[in-house]
C-alpha cells in the first residue's frame, strides 16, 4: 500500500496506535479499516477491545481525553509497544493532544514510509507493504 498524502484521522485509535501502519491494516485481503473504522477485517482481539469499548462507553473519542488517563489498561499496553516495538502509544497521544491528530499522521507517514518504493511499513514487523523488504529501525 502506498503511502496516502494524508491518513485519515478514524485510524488513530483512542489506545494511541497509528492504525495506518498495524499490520492488519496492510494486509491485502480482508484489510482492517482502524479502530474507530467499521469491525470489518478487524481480528477478534480488536472486535471485543476494552479500552476502545471504555473511551466510547465514557464518551470519548481518545484515551488522552479521559481524566483517569493514563489508566492500569493504557499502561500495560504501553509497556508491551515500548518492548516489543520501540512505539510508545503515551508519547503518540500526547503528541495529538498537543498538536492535532492531522500533525502526528503527518509525522507519521513520513516515519513509517519506504525508503526503497513509497510504500507503509508495518510498525509490527517492520515490514513494507509494497516491496516486502525489512526496514531498519
Amino acid at each position: 500500500m502506498i503511502m496516502p498524502d494524508k491518513i485519515d484521522n478514524f485510524l488513530f485509535a483512542p489506545c494511541g496506535m497509528n492504525c495506518m501502519v498495524c499490520y492488519v491494516h496492510l494486509k491485502d485481503k480482508k484489510p482492517c479499516h482502524g479502530c474507530l473504522g467499521d469491525d470489518a477485517g478487524k481480528p477478534e482481539r480488536c472486535r471485543v477491545c476494552k479500552i476502545r469499548d471504555c473511551a466510547q462507553g465514557k464518551g470519548l473519542t481518545y484515551c488522552y481525553e479521559c481524566s483517569e488517563f493514563p489508566c492500569v489498561k493504557i499502561k500495560n499496553l504501553e509497556k508491551s509497544y515500548k518492548s516489543r516495538y520501540k512505539t510508545s502509544l503515551l508519547e503518540n497521544s500526547k503528541m495529538v493532544k498537543d498538536n492535532g491528530v492531522e500533525y502526528f499522521l503527518k509525522i507519521e507517514s513520513k516515519k513509517w514510509i519506504c525508503r526503497k518504493c513509497g510504500s507503509v511499513v508495518s510498525l509490527h514487523d517492520r515490514i513494507c507493504s509494497g516491496c516486502n523488504e525489512k526496514q531498519e529501525g
